[in-house]
């Protein structure tokens, strides 16, 4: 049986409770008998993986390996995934480097088909790195089935810190967020950003997502965000922002006559 977490409420009180019982709750999911059953075959047979092409034909070992960086939905794009991992990512024509979602580079960088002579699969800590990484990704999708905004929290509170701490440049890392689908919707959504801002030329959405993150927390630089403090900032106010745009999704004009005729009619 699946473990199902529990978020009892939405908003920035249901994330502080997903906080306290976090260690808890991921415990137990990790100790799931479909868990349990995924992680011990890749433990046992990973090793025996030499090649992209060896990989993807294994289904349970690729559903793992893909899961581990939140490709789960390319499960049965098996020829475009074993491009990825042959390509590698030392070529400036590899096809990881030319897709704006980075999770397939870091993919190809961590199995090392295509920049190696020996692949990582044969690395005796290879199979632990991958299956924490598999499990953190598994129980945030868990959550998410539960509540969607805690999802995104937990992604941005794993992902954004790593961001804000790396040697890349101020530009880079605001490109980083751009091209990530969970990180911008969460600026998105804290600053209140219409749908048709994404229509706009980069650099001009860069310029925005810099003068909002400056007029929220003081700085427009993502660095910022390696202080608990800031991403707790950024948290509460995506939260805050989110749970407000659905109860006002919840009360347009339309329902808010029907509900007064109703109240009148009684």
């Amino acid at each position: 049986m699946s473990f199902l977490p529990v978020v009892p409420m939405g908003g920035y009180a249901g994330w502080r409770f997903l906080e306290r019982t976090i260690e808890t709750q991921k415990a137990a999911h990790d100790e799931a008998a479909s868990m349990k059953r995924d992680t011990a075959y890749f433990r046992e047979n990973i090793a025996k993986v030499t090649s992209a092409e060896a990989l993807v034909a294994d289904h349970r070992l690729l559903s793992v390996a893909l899961g581990a960086f939140g490709l789960d939905d390319d499960i049965g794009n098996r020829f475009f995934i074993q491009k990825i991992l042959s390509d590698g990512t030392q070529s400036d024509d590899a096809l990881a480097n030319k897709i704006a979602d980075k999770s397939y580079r870091k993919l190809s960088e961590a199995f090392g088909f295509g920049d190696l002579a020996v692949p990582n699969t044969q690395l005796s800590d290879f199979p632990d790195r991958i299956i924490a990484a598999y499990q953190t990704r598994q129980f945030e999708i868990a959550v998410g089935d539960q509540n969607a905004d805690m999802r995104l929290a937990l992604h941005l509170t794993r992902e954004l810190g790593t961001l804000a701490s790396a040697d890349s440049g101020d530009d880079t890392k605001w490109y980083s967020v751009m091209g990530s689908e969970p990180l911008r919707e969460v600026f998105e959504t804290a600053f209140g950003l219409p749908d048709s801002f994404a229509a706009l030329d980069i650099d001009k959405q860069m310029e925005v997502f810099r003068t909002r993150t400056e007029r929220a927390f003081g700085d427009g630089e993502i660095s910022q965000f390696r202080d608990p403090e800031k991403m707790d900032e950024l948290l509460r106010l995506f939260l805050v922002r989110s749970e407000l745009a659905a109860s006002a999704a919840g009360f347009s004009p339309a329902q808010t006559a029907l509900t007064l005729l109703s109240n009148a009619a009684r």
